[in-house]
């Protein structure tokens, strides 16, 4: 019970800072949609992961791992199509320029912007787990 709770703090927290941070990242009805999201990836944790990580074994076993983050990915995707709160949509980011260093602007489609929020979740969420050990 210890485990499924902090697992849901974590999700939470990490939910959190990621719809801050990037745009295409949308949770609708206030706390209620963090928390049904952050319940739904803690589900998803336990039910949905493991059974992708046996689907992609395969694959994995022959690329040595480099495609563990499909895993990460397909369970987010996954939690989007449950939970009406929560959705990952396309976005345009404007670039950046600062003293010569110019990043171009480009528009960011669903998949990528899926890629993205799953790379930042799971980054965010192994330093809350790891802080929280």
């Amino acid at each position: 019970m210890k485990k499924i709770l902090k697992i849901f703090v974590v999700s939470l927290i990490s939910i959190t800072i990621v719809s801050q941070i990037v745009e295409g990242v949308n949770i609708s009805g206030g706390y209620k949609g963090y928390a049904v999201t952050a319940f739904a990836l803690t589900l998803a944790f336990f039910i949905i992961k493991p059974l992708i990580k046996l689907l992609i074994l395969p694959i994995n076993l022959i690329t040595l791992g480099a495609f563990r983050w499909i895993t990460n990915v397909a369970t987010l995707y996954i939690v989007t199509l449950v939970v009406p709160y929560f959705e990952i949509v396309s976005f345009y980011f404007a670039g950046y320029n600062y003293q010569g260093f110019i990043i171009p602007s480009f528009s960011i489609s669903q998949l990528v912007s899926l890629i993205i929020a799953s790379l930042l979740i799971s980054i965010v969420s192994t330093f809350f787990f790891w802080l929280f050990k």
